[in-house]
């Protein structure tokens, strides 16, 4: 599994961070130099993403959870802070409860933990576009879903050089579709999500379409030890669209003493 560690290497808090579905480590550039001066960053690509290794048998959530861990384990880094945005999200409240001790805090962004009939609609036609015209079919579909209605009408980056930027990664259409059957296969987590004892930040914009405040607002529900915060004028792609705002939500928390 590839990974990067980057800032402070004598620092005594950790931030792991998961990115979405197509995501890899370049997903979080934006936020390297507003941390790196005062955290240790781990930056991870899940197995099929990125620049890890893409074997013959899909993975479960439980399963890229699994990999975090024996990689946190490997590292022997003291006090993580886990961030995971979307796909890196559910990934990382499987972790949360399977191993509890392994966190101190953890962030999900515009994640899910169950999936209600539109969120299925759209992963049916993001599987259909990759399979008739690979990743730039998909892309072309996806993105109306992936970013929020404020971003199409003042674009930070170009949505052509986006798409640009995205397709030259040349993503393996496998890879997509063993990444997305972790998707398709999972079930309702959210009874689950009460075995977590570590202190939650939830973050969703409010333009989110795919995982809504409403899908995020269920992690948060069923969180004892957590809280939610909704930033306006940003969909699902909130480490793109709302660095800034994400930043300052993420520091405040990790640096804060009280739970949530």
């Amino acid at each position: 599994m590839y990974y990067e560690v980057q800032g402070n290497l004598d620092a005594d808090k950790t931030l792991v961070f998961l990115g979405g579905l197509s995501q890899s480590t370049i997903a979080w550039t934006g936020y390297l130099p507003s941390l790196k001066a005062n955290y240790r960053i781990v930056l991870v690509d899940l197995i099929f993403q990125g620049q890890s290794d893409a074997p013959a048998e899909a993975r479960s959530f439980e399963d890229h959870a699994n990999d975090v861990k024996h990689l946190l384990d490997a590292l022997k880094f003291d006090n993580i802070y886990l961030i995971g945005i979307s796909y890196g999200g559910a990934v990382s409240l499987r972790l949360l409860v399977n191993y509890p001790q392994a966190v101190t805090k953890s962030v999900i962004m515009a994640s899910f933990a169950h999936k209600p009939p539109m969120f299925d609609a759209f992963g049916v036609s993001w599987f259909s576009a990759l399979q008739s015209g690979g990743y730039p079919l998909m892309l072309d579909v996806m993105l109306p879903a992936v970013l929020g209605r404020s971003y199409f009408e003042n674009p930070l980056i170009p949505i052509e050089v986006i798409k640009n930027g995205r397709r030259d990664l040349h993503l393996p259409t496998t890879n997509l579709m063993k990444l997305m059957q972790a998707t398709a296969e999972s079930g309702d987590y959210r009874k689950e999500l009460a075995k977590i004892k570590v202190p939650v930040r939830v973050i969703v914009g409010e333009e989110d379409i795919l995982c809504t405040p409403a899908i995020n607002q269920a992690i948060a529900d069923h969180i004892p030890t957590s809280d939610m915060k909704r930033i306006p004028k940003a969909g699902h792609t909130l480490n793109l669209e709302a660095i800034p705002q994400t930043m300052k939500l993420i520091i405040d928390f990790v640096e804060s003493e009280v739970a949530v």
